[in-house]
């Protein structure tokens, strides 16, 4: 397998109610199968999930990390790990400060799967086009150093491939191995993309009929309490 990956120039600076879908569909003739990876950053504009804050003060957004958190985990001095309603276990309740205008943050969007569909359902609709759709945002991990994008809404793509069942390369049964399929796109593409340079949507293209059907991140990236062995 042959993948293709690269960054789609272009998009103006995103403002509440601009058609994300259309403007992707203005710079690039898109493919059947393309994943579009969409950060979480130009959604929560388009979605109107900003809020105001005092720039003259760095913690102010602090209220808003306790509002947006059903569960506070550690806090260490100004740094919140905290459990949103979505389950996602991320630093201040996934809220950010980076690229946006000074005076507001971003809040993560109510439902990162449903924004992903209504991009994937506009492509659809008006250009006759099968894509998969990805949105993706910024996390840290537990017990190592660096940060990668992780995929918090999907649409048209299996977000698990589950390889229990199947042979590894040596014939034996694999009986516990799940690749979490739409995370590992969205970290590729951000390679393309960057974390500077102002890209906010970038493409994979070439990958095979088996990443395509129907799935959700919360439903099966998150993993439930009762199979969490760190809640």
């Amino acid at each position: 397998m042959r993948l293709e990956i690269f960054p789609i120039e272009g998009i103006p600076e995103i403002t509440k109610g601009d058609d994300i879908a259309e403007m992707i569909c203005e710079r690039i003739e898109l493919q059947e199968r393309d994943v579009l990876v969409v950060t979480q950053k130009i959604v929560s504009k388009a979605e109107g999930a900003m809020v105001e804050i005092d720039s003259a003060d760095p913690l102010s957004h602090k209220p808003f990390v306790e509002r947006e958190s059903v569960r506070i985990l550690r806090r260490r001095g100004e740094l919140i790990i905290s459990e949103t309603k979505h389950g996602f276990v991320c630093a201040n309740a996934g809220i950010d400060l980076s690229n946006v205008k000074a005076g507001t943050a971003a809040l993560l969007p109510e439902d990162s799967d449903r924004s992903a569909r209504r991009i994937r359902d506009a492509i659809r609709g008006r250009h006759d086009i099968e894509v998969g759709v990805i949105i993706s945002d910024t996390f840290g991990r537990p017990w190592r150093r660096g940060v990668t994008d992780v995929a918090i809404g999907c649409a048209g793509l299996n977000a698990i491939l589950d390889l229990r069942g199947t042979p590894d390369a040596l014939g034996r049964e694999m009986h516990v191995t799940e690749v979490a399929l739409v995370d590992e796109i969205a970290a590729a593409a951000e390679l393309a993309m960057g974390k500077t340079s102002g890209c906010p949507v970038g493409i994979v293209r070439g990958g095979p009929a088996s990443w395509f059907g129907t799935s959700s991140v919360a439903e099966h990236i998150v993993r439930s309490p009762a199979d969490d062995l760190f809640r």
